[in-house]
């Protein structure tokens, strides 16, 4: 267990104190509580590279933090009928799929680099803005619906780097340098 390890165990720590946060109607601190859950996000990733302490476990644990910090906010924020349902489903819908499709290539054993792009990172910044931009609007008790370009980038960034991971998804199992049965 390293120093960016750590911050990305502490970051999935925060996730129930955040959604506990939220439903108790504690908006501010929710919001705190996101900023610093994104701080970690940032903070995790510079340090494990500028002292070279990049490991496996960082690897996988960073992006699932990532995905499970937003996945909670978007689907307590829309239960909380603060965020469009249909937004949440966008969201969660795109993580799964990603999820999934990446289970079965593994299955297939078909490599495929688990890494994210950065059409994905920005689609994470991008969902974070978003959230966090929400929670301040909400904590102010102002209309969300200000958001509303960003709300249509979010989602369209979603959406797309979601049909790219897809798309790699694709060539990978059709790659002749793949193992998997046919």
């Amino acid at each position: 267990m390293n120093l960016p390890n750590a911050l990305t165990v502490l970051r999935l720590l925060l996730i129930p104190i955040f959604v506990w946060l939220l439903t108790s109607g504690q908006y501010q601190w929710a919001f705190g509580t996101l900023l610093t859950a994104g701080v970690t996000d940032v903070l995790d990733g510079a340090v494990a590279r500028m002292t070279n302490q990049r490991t496996q476990l960082g690897a996988y644990l960073d992006p699932l933090a990532d995905k499970l910090l937003m996945i909670a906010a978007f689907v307590t924020l829309a239960m909380l009928h603060l965020v469009p349902v249909w937004v949440a489903i966008v969201v969660v819908g795109r993580d799964l799929v990603i999820a999934s499709g990446t289970f079965t290539l593994h299955l297939l054993k078909t490599p495929i680099a688990v890494a994210p792009t950065i059409l994905g990172k920005g689609t994470t910044l991008t969902q974070l803005v978003y959230l966090a931009l929400a929670l301040w609007l909400i904590s102010l008790q102002e209309d969300v619906q200000a958001l509303a370009p960003l709300l249509a980038l979010m989602v369209a960034l979603t959406v797309v780097s979601g049909l790219h991971y897809v798309a790699q998804g694709i060539r990978a199992y059709r790659s002749p340098a793949s193992s998997h049965v046919r």
